[in-house]
């Protein structure tokens, strides 16, 4: 029977943007029908998962210093706006996939696997609502450049199930907690209601993913009885360019797990901060 992680790379491997996350879909719920008794079981089993994801001919990837920018008070400027979130989207599915099928050969509790599948399965579904507002608009995802950096923390952290868990969701998907209320006021200023929608769903679920990274990295600092702060720190130093940029989003991620003495010392301009963090 093909295995968890299996699948995960077949995920992986599928390079359009639509099959991708029809594929992830499936996955998922098999998955759930399994975890729910409504099916066999599926192991987790092992697999060997590609350094780098499959990607579709199109967007062209760029540096992040040669994509260009483009106002979103303007029609286009709100495509870009758009496309740019669905390019993030596809890349936490892989990230989330791929998280299941790299550390597969880590002994983890069965809800890490709920979690992560749950995770890549809503990404899936964010990358589609956000593909279907391109398209209301004229536009379709590929029709822009992208960022090409975006898989740069996943290959940093191909060994480091740790440092992995504390760049991608406390770092990288809590910055979505950050900005995304700016964007759907953007979109609600157009009155692209669709867009709206979309943004608002994404915002709502996004808060679980970042709490499943700080739940699951709380777990192996238990493990390995390790100062969960510290930890935080020492890896985001190691593995995350630069610092991180306020404003924070404090409430929602606190409701996410985060408390502020994680981040703040970490941000643009902390050591003013340093004595309030101790």
């Amino acid at each position: 029977m093909t295995g968890l992680a299996q699948m995960a790379v077949e995920v992986l491997t599928t390079a359009d943007g639509r099959a991708k996350t029809a594929l992830a879909r499936a996955h998922a719920a098999a998955w759930r029908a399994a975890r729910a008794g409504n099916a066999p079981p599926i192991p987790v089993g092992r697999a060997d998962p590609p350094l780098r994801p499959a990607r579709p001919a199109a967007p062209e990837l760029l540096d992040p210093r040669d994509v260009p920018r483009r106002k979103p008070g303007s029609p286009q400027g709100r495509i870009a706006l758009l496309h740019a979130v669905a390019h993030i989207e596809l890349n936490a599915v892989d990230l989330h996939w791929d998280i299941i099928a790299r550390f597969a050969d880590t002994p983890m509790p069965m809800g890490f696997y709920d979690d992560w599948v749950k995770a890549g399965d809503e990404e899936a579904k964010h990358f589609n609502l956000v593909c279907d507002c391109l398209e209301e608009m004229g536009s379709h995802y590929g029709a822009l450049p992208a960022h090409a950096g975006m898989w740069r923390a996943a290959e940093d952290t191909a060994d480091d199930l740790l440092g992995r868990l504390a760049v991608v969701p406390m770092v990288l998907e809590a910055r979505g907690l950050d900005v995304t209320p700016g964007m759907i006021g953007v979109f609600r200023k157009a009155g692209a209601t669709g867009a709206v929608a979309a943004l608002e769903t994404i915002y709502a679920e996004e808060v679980a993913h970042v709490a499943y990274g700080a739940k699951w990295f709380h777990f192996l600092c238990g493990r390995a009885d390790a100062d969960p702060k510290e930890a935080f720190h020492t890896l985001v130093g190691r593995y995350f360019r630069g610092a991180l940029k306020p404003p924070f989003n404090e409430e929602k991620r606190a409701e996410a797990g985060l408390p502020p003495d994680f981040y703040w010392p970490l941000a643009e301009g902390a050591d003013a901060r340093a004595a309030a963090w101790g």
